[in-house]
């Protein structure tokens, strides 16, 4: 007997960005929380980190209880990373979509996979 999915999983490259966004770690952190809190997901923990400068970026990981965000960002590339991990019915493309609307690329390329799904 197969189980549904634990977990639906959105991954995405954004390229193009605005250096400036991808360089403001508080703003990114606040993107990240409001598109979750969104969607009624409470953050267990959140750290985020700046390595500064025109070569550097950021990274913030939120941990939701069974899941996580994960974005990273290069300046010097104009390129981010986006990871949502949720469990249960919601939707990560609700999610990425609020990044989207904040972080603005000209472009980007994103997969789905289910997470957890037990063959029958």
């Amino acid at each position: 007997m197969g189980y549904p999915p634990a977990c639906k999983h959105l991954y995405a490259n954004l390229y193009d960005v605005d250096p400036r966004l991808l360089a403001d770690e508080r703003g990114l952190v606040g993107a990240i929380l409001e598109a979750l809190e969104s969607e009624g997901l409470k953050p267990v923990d959140v750290k985020s980190w700046s390595f500064g400068g025109k070569k550097g970026g950021v990274s913030v990981i939120v941990i939701l209880e069974g899941a996580h965000t994960v974005v990273h960002t290069w300046v010097e590339y104009r390129y981010a990373t986006v990871d949502i991990l949720v469990a249960g019915d919601r939707d990560p493309s609700r999610i990425f979509e609020r990044i989207l609307d904040s972080l603005k690329p000209r472009t980007y390329r994103a997969g789905f996979t289910y997470r957890g799904e037990v063959p029958g």
